[in-house]
């Protein structure tokens, strides 16, 4: 090769280098980890997985790009959640996508540098997870569940399409707090709708089956299904038992009317997994946990579905079927 060719293939590989350098920066490998309350097979929680990839897509980070994720799933189960929080940390992650105040706390404890990006958690600051909804002033930050409030809305529901109810059992986890605060709020409408509640504590299969077995004995009996992982986990159970008891039933979130429950009320949680795309975005961009404000839902969705009413022998009133978002024939 001649001199002077040499010089000018030099020069335009150094001129190149920039470029090169720039387009490696743009496209370096970034990693997150996903920690989930739910099994890896659940529809519902691939469903949110779901949002969430299609919310990364749509700011340009793609898996095996310039992205990587780690998953681990909890299953509901607090011991083993803890030890996966503890795993995640230790991978060293950019951030964290989590659910449910039972996965957040883990991570908090594991540490206080990794940013955590968070939905469904009815109060994070009255858990302790950041100072306050506007300000979280820590590392980390996300979506809230519902008010607790709603909680009680449950039950009024519950009236609306079964006056004849006198009684509820309540389906909740004591060992959350946010089964406590969901139990508080329904308890504080009671003496109000004239229905005497009963706490069912969410464990395994036998005792959720059996405990609603008994309270099914006594006649003009209903249910309600607060949020926790363990009622997800065990919601095709729960359905059937409230079929085959014939219970007129108030579920948290869509996902049980779909599979055959009578009513739900609650926020559009696939939506904040999406959402939560935008946080990990912008964290992943260089802004900070403690700068983004925790966002609460802006609107609730009501689902019927008729064909579970029909078979309870329940006419839906009209004023409830016009304020529905969704009906399920």
């Amino acid at each position: 090769m001649r001199r002077r060719e040499f010089i000018s293939l030099l020069g335009g590989v150094a001129a190149a280098w920039p470029i090169a350098a720039r387009a490696q920066q743009r496209e370096r490998m970034r990693r997150i980890g996903v920690l989930t309350n739910l099994v890896s097979d659940d529809a519902e929680a691939q469903a949110r997985l779901g949002a969430f990839l299609q919310g990364l897509q749509e700011f340009g980070w793609a898996v095996g790009r310039n992205v990587r994720i780690d998953y681990r799933w909890g299953a509901g189960d607090a011991e083993r959640t803890r030890k996966y929080a503890a795993e995640m940390v230790a991978l060293a992650p950019d951030v964290i996508l989590t659910s449910g105040g039972t996965a957040v706390a883990p991570l908090l404890q594991a540490t206080r540098s990794v940013p955590i990006v968070f939905a469904q958690v009815p109060d994070p600051v009255g858990s302790g997870f950041v100072k306050s909804l506007a300000r979280p002033g820590g590392n980390a930050t996300g979506f809230v569940t519902f008010e607790y409030g709603t909680s009680g809305k449950w039950l009024e529901l519950l009236k609306e399409i079964a006056p004849g109810v006198t009684r509820a059992a309540v389906i909740r986890d004591p060992a959350s707090a946010a089964g406590m605060g969901q139990w508080g709020a329904i308890q504080a409408v009671a003496a109000a709708a004239r229905v005497v509640v009963s706490p069912v504590n969410v464990g395994d299969a036998d005792e959720i089956e059996r405990d609603v077995a008994a309270f099914a004995r006594d006649s003009n009996s209903g249910l309600l299904v607060t949020a926790s992982p363990s009622a997800q986990l065990h919601r095709d159970l729960i359905i059937t038992l409230a079929a085959r008891h014939r219970l007129p039933a108030v579920y948290y979130q869509r996902v049980f009317v779909a599979g055959g429950g009578l009513i739900s009320y609650g926020p559009d949680l696939i939506d904040q997994y999406r959402r939560a795309a935008g946080y990990v975005d912008r964290i992943l961009k260089g802004e900070k946990p403690a700068d983004l404000p925790v966002q609460a839902p802006t609107k609730y969705d009501l689902v019927i579905n008729l064909k579970t009413a029909k078979a309870l022998g329940l006419d839906i009133p009209p004023t409830v079927l016009a304020r529905a978002d969704e009906v399920i024939e």
